[in-house]
């Protein structure tokens, strides 16, 4: 395995690795300003690619910021060997996350975000949006990095299999054939109107945890996504 490096927006950097015996792509997006920040922290197992990878764009004692969607293994696993590879890092998660898992699993007391809350990293800007149960899990949260326009959007259009590191080629079709095969999106009345939230911000690039980074429609993409979303939870009612 290897863990390639892309820039995908001006020093945003997607850090992808293939698992073949999975067939499956596991990403983890590095923001490089004054005080670098990491977007997921990958499973322990891949740590040391992983952090290679980070070394080949800045330091990784040099990190401040530690960050993840919410509590699942190959999100935040490797999250206390990050604290201890970079000994200035915070963790900073979500409110409730870090009140009901992050207080008790990180190394060092993490920075709790509130909903709209912005980290300022020095030329960089990131906004925390609490996406509880979107697409799975009490704590979900995604990141706007507000000076390219990029969403990091966790498991938002999961999809099975390797992926070019960008593309335009829509990214809606895939993502449910991949809910098809694992069922891993909650399904509620809130989960199309927080999708909408996002396409709100009229990104311009999403940073996909497991698929590619997409610099097509990506308001577009996810109204798509609410509306099938929407179909999916309207029929659930229905039996």
């Amino acid at each position: 395995m290897e863990t390639t490096v892309t820039e995908i927006a001006p020093d945003v950097y997607r850090l992808s690795t293939y698992v073949s015996d999975a067939d499956f792509l596991f990403n983890q997006f590095l923001i490089d300003a004054e005080e670098p920040l990491l977007f997921h922290c990958g499973l322990r197992a891949l740590f040391p690619l992983v952090s290679d990878a980070v070394a080949r764009v800045t330091p990784v004692a040099g990190l401040r910021w530690i960050t993840f969607g919410h509590v699942e293994a190959d999100e935040c696993g490797a999250m206390n060997s990050w604290l201890a590879a970079a000994p200035r890092a915070r963790v900073a998660h979500g409110a409730m996350g870090c009140l009901v898992s992050v207080d008790d699993m990180a190394d060092r007391p993490p920075r709790p975000l509130d909903d709209g809350e912005v980290l300022d990293l020095g030329g960089k800007r990131v906004r925390y949006l609490a996406t509880p149960h979107v697409p799975h899990g009490w704590d979900a949260g995604l990141l706007f990095e507000e000076t390219t326009g990029t969403l990091l959007c966790g498991d938002l259009f999961t999809r099975i299999g390797d992926a070019p590191a960008l593309t335009e080629t829509e990214i809606v079709g895939p993502a449910l054939a991949a809910e098809d095969v694992f069922g891993a999106s909650c399904l509620t009345a809130g989960t199309a109107p927080t999708m909408r939230r996002l396409a709100g911000l009229a990104p311009a690039a999403l940073g996909l945890m497991h698929g590619p980074a997409y610099t097509g429609d990506c308001p577009g993409a996810l109204r798509d996504l609410a509306d099938a979303y929407e179909v999916r939870f309207t029929a659930s009612q229905r039996k």
